[in-house]
């Protein structure tokens, strides 16, 4: 680390990952150690998403009583984890560190992190950062409140409907669990009617599904937005035409490496605001239940202070 007496705070989800996160932890935390000075790194195990929501928060407000000492937070788990951690340092300027070990890890995905845990948790030793911008949505949130960050994709249709099943088969099927979910949620879904406000211009449209996107990946590595960038401050949009069920389910593999744009299905779109709001919406962000729409997305550039690789082209654009 680039500051001798900085404290770093580690929170882990150990069942992350159908238990991975707990099994490459050793390895983890011996990599962090080497870069470490003695009695710096504050070791936490997350039992719930309570605790560890409690962890991170707590983490960051220590660091803020005592911005000199520079101290961090990491957190190391799956997509869920990553978006206590967002949601936590967002808007403070203390540092995040994100370590992947669940099953989607469409975060670090986004960002640039490498998704081998130890090579991840090189990259916070080598203590370089980078400003990325976070997305802001404000609502009536699920888990109270009305105003959280995102630091990948706001879905609401089809797409989100698929990532609520995935994420309650994840169990049992791991990385395909997206993949399997969307052919269940395939079988039975219909176009949406949506009501967009973009930069103040509305558009009343039906449609597969609305991704509004700051980074670019969900559903377990699905690459919905292939050209967003979480440096540029704007957000992209992906809008999903109605189509048949054949058409989408042709679709659906080549969106896996975002060749699906190509289609004239598909419609994209850049903002800095969108309103969405429509029949039969259900919002999921960053894997996580977000609430019932309206909802209110704007982008907020620099939000974030997080590690990345040095050699990351991201870097180029917004250093910290």
């Amino acid at each position: 680390m680039s500051v001798d007496n900085a404290t770093t705070t580690l929170v882990v989800n150990p069942t992350a990952g159908r238990g991975r996160a707990l099994k490459i932890l050793p390895k983890v935390l011996t990599e962090l150690l080497r870069g470490l000075p003695e009695g710096s790194l504050n070791v936490l195990q997350a039992n719930n998403y309570h605790e560890a929501q409690k962890f991170c928060r707590e983490a960051v407000e220590s660091a803020q009583t005592s911005p000199e000492t520079r101290d961090c937070l990491v957190v190391m788990g799956g997509d869920g984890l990553m978006h206590l951690g967002v949601n936590a340092a967002g808007g403070t300027g203390v540092r995040l560190g994100m370590i992947p070990a669940g099953t989607g890890n469409d975060m670090c995905r986004s960002v640039g992190i490498p998704l081998d845990p130890v090579k991840a948790a090189h990259i916070i030793v080598g203590g370089h950062t980078m400003a990325m911008d976070l997305t802001s949505v404000v609502g009536q949130l699920a888990h109270g409140g009305t105003q959280r960050y995102v630091g990948t994709v706001v879905a609401t249709g089809y797409d989100a409907r698929v990532g609520i099943r995935g994420a309650t088969m994840s169990k049992a099927w791991g990385s395909l669990a997206y993949a399997v979910a969307a052919l269940v949620e395939l079988k039975k879904f219909e176009p949406v009617n949506y009501r967009l406000r973009i930069d103040g211009q509305e558009r009343n449209l039906p449609a597969m599904f609305v991704a509004v996107a700051n980074g670019g990946y969900y559903g377990g590595g699905m690459h919905v937005a292939p050209t967003a960038s979480v440096t540029d401050g704007l957000l992209e949009i992906t809008i999903a035409h109605p189509v048949s069920s054949m058409t989408l389910l042709r679709l659906l593999p080549a969106m896996f490496n975002g060749s699906f744009v190509s289609d004239p299905a598909i419609e994209r779109l850049q903002a800095k605001e969108v309103i969405v709001d429509g029949d039969g919406l259900v919002g999921l962000a960053d894997g996580e239940a977000l609430g019932q729409p309206p909802l209110g997305v704007t982008i907020e550039p620099g939000a974030l202070t997080v590690f990345i690789p040095r050699n990351d082209p991201l870097t180029k654009r917004r250093k910290k």
